[in-house]
């Protein structure tokens, strides 16, 4: 077996079946097999799966196990020579499974790949590629400097947008959106980590790629789309404390006992801080779109009234 593409489902039915078709037409001809994974959708995706994709395993799971999690459950059973973890939101060109196993087959030191991401307007996606957040990167992130400096080899590691977007290049880390990976590597390093229920896992894994003595290549021969953050609406609390909670555990992880105490508490306190401020930020937000629905409907009914 070729390839063992995984997809994790949460309430996205719309976005799933598009993924999928995407899938089917660019598998024709490979060895390969599909697994979605549900963490318990309310949505009509286990219908829509029944319905017009018997031909794929879904894993139905009876609550909502996180993506880490789900995302082990189908790689334990996976026979591939390469696993993709793939996003239900994301659209898949026709040849990119044939030129990104193709490469994976001509570079034996990588252990994982990534590919250019574009989101619905068709606007590069800067997370394609990044840099492993050190406390320091992750210190000029969180004090603007990436944003003032973000071609500069030292400021703007998080994003290294220094390197042009259709430049194939060794990278930190990669998106969990599209990642695939080696699955013998897998089996040396080890799964998703469960601790991460949602973000930070796939920097978690590029890490310990790395880690291991093998590379995380950037190829951006192949286009994907990736309508981003469907299963988490952004402007909720919960996406808030969910990505901040991540930032924070991959941290402590891995630089807490190996790095500058100090600095690194000073690191998770700025992680804290930004989620404390992106969270007075969403509710003035929410606040403000109530208000104006409600201004709405007031002025809409005086209308009807009249």
């Amino acid at each position: 077996m070729k390839l063992s593409i995984v997809i994790v489902n949460y309430n996205v039915c719309n976005f799933l079946r598009n993924c999928l078709l995407s899938v089917q037409k660019a598998t024709v001809g490979m060895e390969c097999e599909v697994f979605i994974v549900d963490n318990n959708s309310q949505d009509d995706s286990l219908a829509m799966m029944e319905r017009e994709f018997p031909q794929y395993t879904v894993i139905a799971n009876q609550e909502n196990m996180g993506f880490s999690k789900a995302n082990n459950q189908a790689i334990r059973i996976a026979k591939g020579e390469y696993v993709l973890l793939l996003n239900p939101d994301t659209v898949v060109e026709l040849d990119t499974f044939s030129k990104t196993t193709s490469f994976l087959d001509a570079h034996p030191e990588a252990g994982a790949l990534g590919v250019r991401m574009v989101n619905a307007e068709g606007a590069f996606l800067p997370e394609s590629k990044r840099g492993l957040p050190t406390p320091l990167t992750a210190f000029y992130k969180m004090c603007g400097l990436a944003s003032l400096f973000p071609k500069s080899k030292h400021f703007g590691r998080y994003h290294l947008k220094y390197i042009d977007e259709f430049a194939t290049t060794q990278v930190d880390v990669l998106s969990g959106a599209f990642m695939m990976l080696r699955k013998s590597v897998l089996d040396q390093i080890g799964l998703l980590d469960e601790q991460f229920f949602m973000y930070a896992e796939d920097i978690d894994l590029s890490y310990r790629i790395t880690q291991a003595g093998y590379f995380n290549y950037y190829y951006p021969e192949c286009t994907i789309l990736h309508y981003k953050g469907e299963s988490t609406k952004k402007n909720s609390m919960q996406y808030v404390y969910m990505f901040y909670k991540a930032m924070a555990q991959f941290v402590q992880k891995h630089f807490f006992k190996n790095c500058n105490k100090f600095c690194t508490s000073l690191i998770l306190c700025g992680i804290w801080i930004r989620a404390g401020i992106a969270a007075i930020r969403r509710i003035v937000v929410n606040g403000k779109n109530c208000i104006i629905a409600a201004y709405k409907r007031l002025t809409s009914k005086k209308i009807n009234q009249q």
